[in-house]
């Protein structure tokens, strides 16, 4: 072993004495609630396909369409060879679905919340950023010349405070998700933007887990409050069931963009395939409100019943439902016993969520079926009681 591999075992060892080991494990079937995994059949309560788009097969069929006239891959940026009319009425679809003058796309989410943040706020600006922010975001404030400053989560007092004491700087950016990805809370976007104008300050929200989820339309936070921020960015990767991300806002904003973001200039287009496929997912997603329905109704069955149990579950009526365990090993040991009755939801644990906050963190999708979710049900009320989690 040499000396580089030798240092990186001796830190493995103390992740896995941490309890903190992760390893992959193999989808060996399609994204749907029941999938082979490694082989074994289990239901799956861990996926961000909460619509069921992933598998429909008028995705599927729209994707072959394209792939048979445009081929695999992009071959390029978009600024070479890798644009499409594809490219452009999925931007043109995004845009109307997020009421925006225009958007942008690029491919994946990540990209998009790094591209956004290390471009738009400069040397003299500030980001005041929520601390549970998702990963992207955060290193996107990392890359960015501006000073960033985190506001407790969703504490609107603390982010007062902090937009006046930072009252010296040129420009203010507002970052935050829309959906927590890890407690399943939603931003207060109308008090933000509220704060935004009164501080002259920029908003700019992640919509990754509310595209398609919140509002009465299904367009997101912004569609949820009523409101709108001056940058939305999203992702295509869950609710949508395809793949990308995205940039929404005022026409100005996305020629900027294009001409700036490092992350999409330097980066592969998108395949013009996955566009024809978002493309009719948000069609579905607008004209149709019973998935969305009937995933509500699922979500707060869960909840409902998780919380009579006397679980303490995190998080407001969103398919992301938290379960907090605490210890990071015994968040792992009721995975475990989970997968052995035949149910995948891995243990979250630091440093992805707090210490002591280690967790089981279920989503819900549209298509589990009433016998699912009792299934499921069932399961945590034997394993709280055989483990003594509650």
């Amino acid at each position: 072993m040499s000396e580089l591999d030798e240092w990186l075992h001796q830190h493995l060892i103390k992740t896995k004495e941490a309890g903190l080991y992760r390893k992959l494990r193999t989808m060996n079937t399609a994204p749907r609630p029941n999938m082979l995994i490694d082989g074994k059949g289990q239901l799956v309560f861990s996926s961000n396909n909460y619509l069921g788009l992933a598998n429909d097969q008028r995705l599927v069929t729209a994707a072959e369409t394209i792939l048979h006239e445009f081929g695999l891959g992009s071959s390029g940026s978009r600024l070479t060879t890798g644009n499409t009319d594809w490219h452009h009425k999925l931007e043109e679809k995004i845009a109307c679905f997020k009421q925006t003058e225009g958007a942008l796309l690029f491919s994946s989410g990540y990209l998009a919340n790094v591209g956004v943040l290390s471009t738009l706020p400069e040397k003299d600006d500030v980001i005041l950023s929520d601390r549970l922010n998702h990963a992207s975001i955060i290193d996107g404030c990392r890359l960015s010349k501006a000073k960033t400053v985190v506001y407790n989560h969703i504490d609107m007092d603390d982010l007062e405070k902090k937009l006046t004491e930072t009252a010296s700087y040129k420009r203010r950016f507002i970052v935050s998700d829309g959906v927590f990805s890890m407690d399943g809370t939603i931003a207060p976007l109308d008090q933000i933007i509220s704060l935004a104008k009164r501080y002259h300050s920029y908003t700019i929200v992640d919509d990754a887990h509310a595209t398609g989820v919140l509002g009465k339309n299904g367009r997101g936070t912004s569609d949820y409050f009523g409101v709108r921020p001056d940058v939305v960015i999203g992702t295509l990767s869950k609710a949508i069931g395809t793949e990308g991300g995205f940039v929404a806002g005022s026409h100005v904003l996305i020629n900027y963009l294009l001409n700036h973001a490092r992350t999409f200039i330097f980066q592969t287009a998108m395949p013009p395939a996955i566009c024809a496929a978002s493309y009719v997912a948000l069609e579905v997603i607008e004209e149709s409100h019973e998935k969305r329905q009937q995933l509500f109704s699922n979500v707060k069955k869960i909840k409902t019943s998780l919380v009579e149990m006397g679980y303490l579950v995190k998080g407001d009526i969103t398919p992301i439902i938290p379960v907090i365990i605490g210890d990071p090993n015994e968040a792992v040991l009721f995975a475990e016993k989970l997968q052995e009755k035949g149910i995948y939801a891995p243990a979250i644990r630091p440093p992805t969520v707090p210490e002591g906050e280690s967790r089981i963190r279920l989503t819900v999708t549209s298509d589990h079926s009433t016998k699912d979710i009792d299934y499921l049900l069932e399961c945590f009320q034997f394993i709280g009681k055989e483990l003594n989690i509650k």
